[in-house]
């Protein structure tokens, strides 16, 4: 289970980014933010986590840091197996521990695949420092791990590849590859490569099966080579960060971002149902009672999408997104119910007025508003401490025709 590549493979067969994997923190490319921290887990080791998009030397850190401290790092795939598998694994190690004296490393890759039994599985044995513990995920841990998990182990956040950085690794692989006419290609690699060095270099090496006459047409060279090399990352920081610009484009009416938004979020693989939930959301937070009807228009989307699919759901989902869009706004729902939640967490228990009681003697002092021709009459109906005022209508939309009916019925200023 050693991550060891050179062991296993012949040197021809080994990816170019596995060969060239740096052996020591000096050697390491790029966080320089972070540097800090790297070299005190070297010096003072303990449980971690790396999170981060790929490629930005999660695994990598890994093997340095159990070379520096002479430990052996034993690999496990949360992807490809399960709790049986794992305790074996730590059984290994453990009996490596008692017999030979020989500390050891649990490195998990993609540890956000493991549900949260399986994550609870890991905890004793972090407890006890049986092992150190190294986990990798390119997810957000706070929403992907368990927080039993998160409160033993540091997190450290591992940022995309600067294009400088990846130009300095690109201008290795030439000289690996033999290559050096290769390097006129490395700014392009870098800046198209999505910070992502295993990915720059897997580029590489696809460049380098290219004849000279075939590189002389640069830009149908890259063209070829990134055609598809969109990075979308569902649940990792560009998934959120996506998500927000949907949302604040369709608060802020712009329905062609909102379209481009949606575009990256279909192309990237996002569910769907994800983004129909989130319409849903944004009807009543931010559309409101200014069209009440984008309730409607978002709930039904949610129903199609959901019995229908993709590809034809992303005309359903425009639909709705440009129907949002246009719609005039009002958070006035959305701000009251906030308002009034606040008071009452910030408030003794609040007493229902007796006329309004169903079992109270005063019930008797209710008055029935459906016997008036109005259908309404003068009543209190707020607590006689209560003097707060939740709901603040806004004049936009219908919202403006529904608050003057309701002032002109009710007879209020």
């Amino acid at each position: 289970m050693q991550l060891d590549a050179f062991s296993q493979n012949d040197q021809h067969e080994v990816p170019l980014a596995a060969k060239l994997r740096p052996q020591s923190l000096e050697d390491f490319f790029g966080q320089l933010k972070i540097r800090p921290q790297l070299e005190k887990l070297v010096t003072h080791p303990r449980h971690v986590i790396f999170w981060g998009p790929p490629g930005t030397g999660k695994t990598t850190l890994a093997h340095i840091i159990a070379g520096q401290i002479g430990r052996e790092l034993t690999v496990f795939s949360a992807v490809t197996s399960g709790i049986p598998e794992l305790k074996r694994i730590i059984q290994e190690m453990l009996d490596r521990r008692r017999e030979f004296g020989k500390e050891s490393i649990l490195f998990i890759d993609e540890i956000h695949r493991f549900n949260k039994s399986q994550q609870d599985a890991l905890l004793p044995y972090l407890e006890n420092g049986d092992f150190l513990f190294i986990g990798a995920t390119t997810e957000y841990p706070h929403t992907s791990l368990n927080k039993a998990l998160i409160s033993r182990v540091s997190l450290i956040e591992l940022k995309q590849l600067q294009v400088e950085d990846l130009i300095q690794i690109l201008e290795r692989g030439c000289e690996d590859l033999k290559r050096p006419e290769l390097k006129s290609f490395g700014e392009d690699l870098a800046k198209l490569s999505n910070g992502d060095a295993r990915f720059a270099l897997n580029q590489l090496a696809r460049l380098a099966s290219f004849n000279q006459a075939e590189l002389e047409n640069k830009e149908q060279v890259l063209k070829e080579l990134f055609e598809h090399a969109r990075q979308y990352d569902r649940n990792a920081n560009r998934h959120y960060d996506v998500i927000s610009a949907f949302i604040k484009s369709i608060r802020g009416s712009d329905p062609d971002a909102a379209l481009l938004y949606l575009a990256i979020m279909l192309d990237g693989g996002e569910d769907p149902e994800f983004i129909a939930r989130r319409l849903m959301i944004l009807a009543s937070e931010d559309v409101g009672l200014a069209n009440s009807q984008a309730l409607q228009v978002t709930s039904n989307a949610h129903y199609v999408v959901k019995h229908i699919g993709m590809p034809e759901a992303r005309i359903t989902l425009s639909h709705a997104t440009v129907f949002m869009a246009m719609s005039p706004k009002s958070n006035s729902a959305y701000a009251a119910i906030n308002a009034a939640l606040e008071f009452v967490k910030e408030n003794p228990t609040i007493e229902v007025p007796g006329h309004l009681s169903n079992v109270s003697p005063e019930k008797k002092n209710y008055k029935y508003p459906h016997a008036q021709p109005e259908g309404w009459t003068s009543q209190r109906y707020l607590p006689l401490n209560v003097t707060e005022s939740f709901y603040k209508p806004k004049n936009n939309g219908s919202e403006k025709i529904l608050s003057e009916q309701w002032k002109f019925t009710t007879k209020r200023n």
